[in-house]
């Protein structure tokens, strides 16, 4: 038995992005599945066209990621309107933040996809041809948010993120930030992501597995694709958090950990 499959997060309702990544895959031969693991539509331009493009895919499996989450729950990642309150300067961000979901939440209820959102799971798992345990989730084992698997992360604190993982491969995104790392006998990937980029190279990334009764092998991938595009379809949209999402295609996102 051999298996090829395409591992994908954080698309943020980029289809421009998702088409590069797609296109990548076919000229590197096609898989025969693929996992989505989450962070589908917000804070993006195109909430629904990217639901549309994933969907189609063959064979495809998904999973929640936090964004996803608050779109159907009404939760927000903050401040708070009380933190506001107490520091008035974070209140342009509140109302930034606000607008940016309620605008994604009444795409995505008027264009019918508010169950296929909310019944996304947290995890999925395949056991590979070799017998490795394989598991897909978004931020971490049991978890679709908080700090994630990011480079930060002693040995000890990564050992603890892992242990309710049950899996020999764990493979996640939400940090946007890609990196491996080993611990004990767990390997843990980190995609990055297809958009939103917080890396000097602005790609969109994500993995590639190959699979067969000898073992497997996973790449990382990373795509270019026309970021002045997308900053062009924000505008069109008249999207009310544009000037927060084109500053991550115009590279004024990168993070820290990249220093």
């Amino acid at each position: 038995m051999h298996i090829r499959l395409a591992i994908l997060s954080d698309i943020h309702g980029n289809p421009i992005a998702l088409d590069a990544v797609l296109a990548d895959i076919q000229k590197q031969g096609g898989v025969d599945s693929y996992w989505i693991l989450g962070d589908f539509s917000a804070i993006g331009y195109d909430p629904v066209g990217v639901l549309e493009r994933v969907t189609n895919l063959p064979n495809a499996s998904f999973t929640r990621g936090n964004t996803d989450r608050y779109i159907i729950s009404g939760v927000r990642p903050g401040p708070t309107l009380a933190e506001a309150q107490a520091n008035p300067q974070l209140v342009p961000g509140l109302v930034e933040l606000s607008a940016n979901f309620a605008w994604t939440q009444g795409i995505i209820q008027a264009k019918g996809w508010w169950n296929w959102l909310a019944e996304l799971p947290l995890e999925v798992r395949l056991t590979l041809p070799d017998g490795t345990r394989a598991l897909g989730v978004h931020a971490a084992p049991g978890l679709d948010d908080g700090p994630g698997i990011n480079p930060t992360l002693n040995e000890t604190e990564l050992q603890e993120l892992l242990a309710p993982a049950e899996a020999d491969l764990v493979i996640v995104g939400h940090t946007h930030f890609p990196l491996e790392r080993r611990v004990n006998d767990v390997r843990v990937l980190n995609l990055g992501s297809v958009s939103n980029p917080i890396t000097p190279r602005l790609q969109a990334s994500y993995a590639l597995l190959e699979a067969d009764s000898s073992g497997y092998k996973i790449q990382l991938r990373f795509v270019d694709y026309d970021r002045q595009a997308v900053i062009e379809a924000i505008q069109h949209v008249h999207h009310p958090a544009a000037e927060f999402l084109t500053r991550f295609m115009r590279g004024e996102k990168i993070s820290s950990w990249a220093q």
